[in-house]
């Protein structure tokens, strides 16, 4: 049986942005650790860090819809 291209889009295009979610909050979290009076100004950064990379995978699925309405 074959992958679907847009599972494997979405397969693909959503392994970078966890990755990258996970590193950013393991980062926001020592970084809070170390640091505690500056938590406000990491949390903020990380949380739109997190937003960023979260979009890459929304624009993983957008391809994938397209990929299956349209391919």
């Amino acid at each position: 049986m074959a992958l679907h291209p847009s599972a494997f889009t979405m397969a693909v295009g959503t392994i970078g942005p966890a990755l990258a979610i996970g590193i950013i909050g393991a980062a926001a979290l020592l970084a809070m650790a170390r640091n505690p009076q500056a938590s406000d100004k990491i949390q903020i950064t990380a949380i739109i860090a997190i937003a960023f990379a979260e979009a890459i995978a929304i624009y993983a699925l957008v391809v994938a819809l397209i990929l299956k309405f349209v391919g």
